[in-house]
């Protein structure tokens, strides 16, 4: 599917002149700065040196003090304290780090993850029932229970009390829990407001160890942790995030814990990981434990010590994500050809595809792929515990949790956000929702937003493109959402010689502009572009900068997105 080019609109030009000779920097960067809102000199030295000491005062978010309180009340009279988390990422990251760093302060712990199938997301009574079995009176509860109203009154009835450390959305209520650490609450003062679960878990650490002046390791030890869960949880890599991101890659990349290192070694990527690669490396086999067996198998490798079993416990994980792709791929062939069959479907503006037998850990991941091959509102659809469950993924621009809304009176539950979602029905509603959800989405999405955009920063000339802009634009990450990678386009190039597809359906070019340097380019899933591009004849590319290493030697190339033959 052809998509669209969109460049950026233009900065204020005085500010981008300013910030150029500021930092002797070359314009287009300068002004791609601009476009993030960094327009002063004091900004940029934010932005380019980022400093734990800019970290914000955890006690700026509200009932930071009584968590903190009930805390201490819990380990001063020797109360049994459970770290209770999601079974995602964010989630098992988060129990990690609150179980390592109250580890140090009491035995009287242990960890909960909820079972994915059999409890469902957030605070399960399963959950609350073992603690109060088996004596634990404290639950701190992790990227979870911002709307477990019913779960956390059920608790207090058996005196059983929580602290919530939760990043999402509340709703109008909120739950009587001790404590509520959420930055999103209304009435919550906290300056930045995008932490992900494991950064809320953090900075009740932070707090613990501010209050009694314990060493700052006690908690930066866990910042690996603490960007993992960013980089999978897919939070904007701005702000406070972009600092814990910073500090948390150098010590992936030098020091990790050892459940990390242990997992980084089965993947066979042990070094240089940027953002992106723990989104595509590191991410995925920690989630596939819950996707596929259970959660507490990547807390356990994460919570790992030097010389422990933790090459053991990451090629289990490891076994598990394998399982994962082909449970993904089958799924996913199989979801094709049902729209492929399917003139209805086909011609559609909204994918809705069930089957009973399709395995409810992986169909998240099926929607994200049936939106990249027909860039629309997609919803997948299985059979789990006598009901059917989906998992949803909008396109961007169009609300996804709105279009749900007004499907509500044929779904049992659902929640999410714009982009993604979730729910349940009963199977003798699919039909009924299926054709709903169309006239909604129908109604109300354009052809525009069905068309999948790249979204450009920056207009270029390849001879721009030098050692020091490269060094500046690296130094511009880590990358993520709202800082992501600059794609920049520069029109009128030539092959240097002639197009090569390489592997499956990607192309290999060589491109130049009169006096500028030769540059490799990797066009991947582009290779159909093959016999267009021709010598003498011009056509303009999309791309970001990355470093490429090969056999220790290091060489800039365009890994290009698009291409347009002029």
């Amino acid at each position: 599917m052809e998509k669209r080019w969109v460049l950026a609109s233009d900065c204020n030009d005085g500010t981008v002149t300013k910030i150029a000779e500021q930092l002797n920097i070359d314009r287009s960067l300068a002004q791609i700065l601009v476009q993030r809102n960094i327009c002063d000199f004091d900004q940029a030295k934010d932005f380019f040196r980022p400093d734990l000491d800019h970290l914000h005062d955890p006690f700026l978010m509200k009932d930071m003090d009584v968590a903190i309180a009930r805390i201490e009340t819990a380990l001063a009279t020797h109360e049994k304290i459970l770290i209770y988390g999601d079974y995602d990422v964010d989630g098992t990251t988060s129990v990690a780090l609150a179980f390592s760093f109250f580890s140090q302060l009491t035995k009287n712990i242990e960890y909960y993850i909820p079972d994915r199938y059999l409890e469902g997301y957030g605070i399960s009574t399963a959950g609350i029932d073992y603690a109060n079995e088996n004596g634990f009176s404290l639950i701190i509860a992790l990227d979870c229970g911002i709307k477990s109203i019913d779960k956390i009154d059920y608790a207090n009835t058996l005196g059983v009390d929580f602290i919530i450390c939760d990043h999402h959305l509340p709703g109008d209520e909120l739950p009587q829990a001790i404590a509520v650490l959420d930055p999103k609450r209304a009435d919550c003062p906290y300056p930045f407001k995008e932490l992900a679960g494991c950064g809320i878990g953090f900075k009740l650490a932070q707090a613990y160890a501010q209050k009694h002046q314990l060493p700052k390791e006690t908690y930066l030890q866990y910042l690996d942790l603490v960007m993992v869960s960013i980089a999978a949880d897919i939070v904007p890599v701005v702000g406070e995030n972009r600092i814990l991101a910073y500090y948390g890659l150098k010590k992936l990349n030098s020091n990790p814990c050892e459940g990390l290192r242990a997992l980084m070694e089965v993947s066979g990527k042990t070094e240089n990981y940027s953002i992106t690669d723990v989104v595509f490396t590191l991410g995925p086999r920690i989630n596939a434990a819950g996707r596929i067996d259970h959660a507490k198998h990547a807390v356990a490798m994460l919570l790992c010590q030097v010389d422990s079993n933790s090459l053991e416990q990451s090629e289990l994980i490891n076994l598990k994500n394998t399982e994962r792709k082909t449970y993904d791929q089958d799924i996913t062939r199989e979801a094709l050809a049902l729209i492929g069959e399917s003139e209805i479907l086909i011609n559609r503006k909204t994918t809705v595809v069930f089957n009973e037998s399709w395995h409810k850990g992986v169909i998240g991941i099926v929607a994200s792929r049936l939106t990249e091959k027909y860039y629309r509102p997609t919803i997948v659809l299985t059979k789990s515990n006598g009901h059917v469950a989906g998992s949803c993924r909008s396109v961007v621009g169009f609300d996804l949790y709105e279009a749900l809304s007004g499907c509500a009176h044929l779904l049992d539950q659902y929640g999410g956000h714009k982009f993604a979602a979730g729910l349940t029905m009963q199977e003798h509603n699919i039909d009924a929702f299926s054709d709903k959800f169309e006239e909604i989405v129908s109604a109300s999405i354009t052809e525009e937003l069905l068309t999948p955009m790249i979204r450009i920063d920056a207009e270029i000339e390849l001879a721009q493109i030098d050692g020091k802009f490269y060094r500046v634009l690296s130094q511009m990450g880590p990358f993520g959402p709202e800082n992501m990678s600059p794609i920049f386009v520069t029109h009128n190039v030539y092959l240097a010689q002639h197009a090569m597809a390489v592997g499956q359906n990607h192309l290999k070019i060589n491109i130049k502009q009169q006096n500028s340097p030769i540059f490799e380019g990797i066009a991947f899933g582009l290779a159909e572009f093959q016999n267009l591009l021709q010598p003498k004849v011009p056509f303009s590319v999309c791309y970001t900068l990355e470093e490429n290493v090969w056999r220790d030697k290091k060489r800039l190339q365009l890994n290009i997105k698009g291409i347009k033959v002029n």
